[in-house]
């Protein structure tokens, strides 16, 4: 799949860059499509209202796909909505049907990860995904870990969940992570995911400079998209840097989690 949307970092030429990340570009082998330094992935999780309201015409504004992890029942508050954004091409993922979190949150304390088995988490995703492919007519391949949590039990019972998220898509979308992913070495079943929320334009041009500085593929989690707020990516913000995005020459790629995480996948097997 060819990228969607590309674009120059303002003020910043491959002279400019450390001679060491380039060598660990040459080193890692790995090259983007069409000469491109890096990738940028949008995505957002919850379905919630303001995404649909808010973000998906901003994003067609500028001709850019996004990537959303639904829950299935909120989706259900602008389900046309969302059946309009997965026909244009928007990524519709997987967040599990009831978003399990640890006890220890109160609003997950009756659906706590601590009293999960893995059978009761194949449950989640399958529930989820056979929802929305029913509802909205695609199937999710990528997931997002709610609360960025990636456990199931209690004490020496304790295991991870990510062999079954590993097995049943091809990506698993962390949270609050502190970087952008290596496209050579990254598993994907464990891909970063940097929060967006509350960042500044300034503080979000910095961070996907650096990633393509390295050579990396940015992933950006969100949740509300308007106004300054809890759990906000701040519209005006977004709007200043998709037409930062859009008014450049191009080279990073912005696209959805499927479409880079594709394009990594390919490019290993054929290394």
């Amino acid at each position: 799949m060819l990228p969607r949307a590309m674009f120059v970092l303002a003020g910043m030429c491959l002279s400019q860059i450390p001679g060491g990340l380039l060598a660990q570009e040459a080193k890692s082998g790995f090259r983007w499509p069409e000469g491109k330094r890096g990738a940028v992935s949008f995505s957002f999780d919850d379905a919630r209202v303001s995404q649909v309201d808010v973000g998906v015409p901003l994003f067609d504004k500028y001709g850019v796909k996004a990537t959303f992890y639904l829950s299935p029942r909120t989706m259900e508050k602008r389900l046309d909505g969302w059946k309009k954004a997965a026909a244009s091409g928007h990524e519709m993922g997987n967040h599990s049907s009831s978003h399990p979190c640890t006890v220890n949150y109160g609003f997950s304390a009756k659906n706590a990860l601590e009293d999960y088995t893995v059978p009761m988490m194949e449950k989640q995703f399958d529930d989820a995904n056979a929802e929305i492919e029913r509802k909205l007519g695609v199937k999710p391949v990528t997931f997002a870990y709610p609360c960025g949590q990636k456990f199931i039990g209690r004490g020496l019972d304790v295991k991870s969940y990510i062999p079954l998220v590993a097995k049943k898509f091809l990506v698993g979308r962390g949270f609050r992570d502190e970087g952008s992913n290596d496209p050579a070495q990254v598993d994907l079943a464990q891909t970063l995911g940097f929060e967006s929320d509350g960042l500044t334009f300034e503080q979000l041009k910095s961070l996907v400079t650096t990633a393509a500085a390295q050579g990396n593929w940015l992933v950006l989690a969100g949740h509300e998209i308007g106004k300054p707020g809890r759990q906000t990516t701040e519209a005006a913000v977004l709007d200043q840097f998709l037409k930062y995005a859009a008014g450049s020459a191009g080279d990073v790629w912005i696209d959805t989690v499927k479409a880079v995480a594709k394009y990594i996948q390919t490019q290993r097997g054929n290394q």
